[in-house]
């Protein structure tokens, strides 16, 4: 008997820009808003609509955790917007029989971190597993702090079991989050429901990713739970603390997702274009708000506009010295563009990245390193020269943030083939047509003006 060998599919070829690329691109709603307002929706009795929703892998797996848990949800177009999805939840969890549940994280970790601590207040066993890549990635923090609140749990890391009780005590607990700050968010997220509520103390190294934890807290406060934060003072570690009680059912509007926004951002620094993004909000809690901020650092030029955040290619592209613990997510974008710059970058603050899909920072200077790129991986981050470059052939290892950044590459370097290109469905389901569309025209990219991106006439 034989074994058959595995071929891998054919690659993507990365297309190359033929000059400045122009376009007005809609990027869908934001995975993390979306995953935050489905539990939250779940969690609180009544109906809520979230309108301009992500339909992604990542929503999809959430969706199909918390109908394990005894929670309706269905999708619905989103009426009256031009991209997303309107989840409709029938909050409640269902109480259960002591049954057994299975929930499939795929390589998700807002659904590995975020459904644990409401499986814990249902009656039914659940059993958790995932992608080999979700194995890998840090939960025992998330595990033995449940354990500590009440919880009863089988397993310190995928696959693991939860023997929800009905109920959990919760209190006081500290978590070491340095790994990723989606542990504490898992834990507020399902506050309201513990006995006592939750107070989290954060301990241990740098805390990444502040900015998402501002997004839980602010979500939670709009579902009606009473939520106080402590900032780190004199020693004293980070607290926050959710009070028992109600969540109330409410319709939200999901605003664009600011990462996924990135490559198409970065696609008019590195062709020397000029690209809109529509929708983009005023105030956000999302960090990539940063985005145009760092885009500008490098010399392209960025403007919020009535229209949507419109990024122009400057003088030149210059190298980027700066601290991304907080905008990790656009690190490897960043990496792309520091690639194709003039000068040395250096990115730092972004050791986690070791713990995401795959090993991020490892992965980009050794795939990115196939084209030639010179690039070293520090303590906590990357330093990059620029160095001429040559197509290859690069594997996103799973990982979405990769395959978008090599794309990225591929428009300034010919040659470029990415191969799983459908791993950019965990965020941006259609991305090969909208990158392909930003560079020829067609209808998934269109102008949101009665007239063509303006001229840049600032001298």
């Amino acid at each position: 008997m034989t074994t058959a060998t595995r071929v891998p599919a054919d690659p993507w070829p990365a297309p190359t820009a033929s000059g400045p690329v122009r376009a007005v691109v809609r990027v869908p709603g934001s995975k993390s808003g979306t995953n935050r307002a489905l539990i939250l929706a779940a969690a609180a009795d009544g109906v809520s609509r979230l309108r301009g929703a992500l339909r992604s892998r990542d929503t999809l797996l959430m969706a199909g955790a918390l109908r394990a848990l005894g929670v309706g949800v269905d999708a619905e177009p989103s009426p009256g917007a031009a991209t997303g999805t309107e989840w409709v939840v029938r909050g409640g969890l269902g109480r259960g029989d002591g049954g057994p549940v299975a929930v499939d994280c795929g390589n998700a970790g807002t659904v590995a971190r975020f459904t644990p601590a409401l499986a814990a207040l249902t009656r039914a066993d659940t059993r958790f597993d995932g992608d080999p890549q979700m194995r890998a990635r840090p939960l025992t923090p998330l595990l033995d702090a449940l354990r500590h609140l009440g919880a009863v749990i089988d397993g310190d890391a995928m696959p693991f079991t939860i023997h929800g009780q009905g109920r959990v005590p919760g209190g006081s607990v500290t978590v070491d989050a340095s790994g990723s700050s989606q542990l504490i968010s898992g834990l507020l997220l399902a506050a309201p429901g513990y006995d006592r509520g939750v107070e989290v103390s954060h301990v241990g190294g740098r805390l990444p990713s502040g900015p998402y934890l501002d997004m839980t807290v602010t979500d939670l406060r709009a579902a009606g739970a009473t939520v106080e934060t402590t900032p780190a003072y004199a020693g004293r570690p980070p607290v926050w603390r959710v009070a028992p009680g109600p969540l109330r059912a409410h319709d939200r509007a999901i605003e664009p997702d600011l990462n996924s926004a990135a490559p198409f951002l970065a696609a008019a620094v590195a062709t020397g274009g000029d690209v809109l993004i529509p929708d983009w909000p005023e105030v956000t809690t999302q960090p990539g708000r940063m985005l145009p901020a760092l885009l500008e650092q490098m010399g392209a030029r960025a403007e919020l506009t009535p229209m949507g955040m419109r990024v122009r290619a400057g003088d030149g592209l210059h190298g980027l010295d700066a601290d991304l613990g907080d905008v990790g997510e656009a690190a490897p974008v960043l990496t792309a563009l520091a690639v194709l710059a003039d000068s040395p970058s250096r990115l730092r603050g972004i050791a986690h990245l070791r713990l995401h899909e795959t090993d991020r920072l490892a992965a980009l200077a050794d795939q990115l390193g196939r084209l030639g790129a010179d690039i070293t991986v520090t303590e906590d981050g990357l330093a990059i020269r620029p160095v001429p470059l040559r197509g290859a052939r690069l594997d996103p290892l799973a990982d979405h943030r990769l395959a978008m950044t090599y794309a990225v590459v591929g428009l300034a370097v010919p040659g470029v083939a990415v191969d799983d290109i459908a791993t950019t469905g965990k965020t941006v389901p259609e991305f090969p047509a909208m990158w392909a569309a930003m560079l020829t025209g067609p209808s998934l990219v269109s102008d949101v003006t009665d007239q063509p991106l303006a001229p840049d006439n600032s001298g």
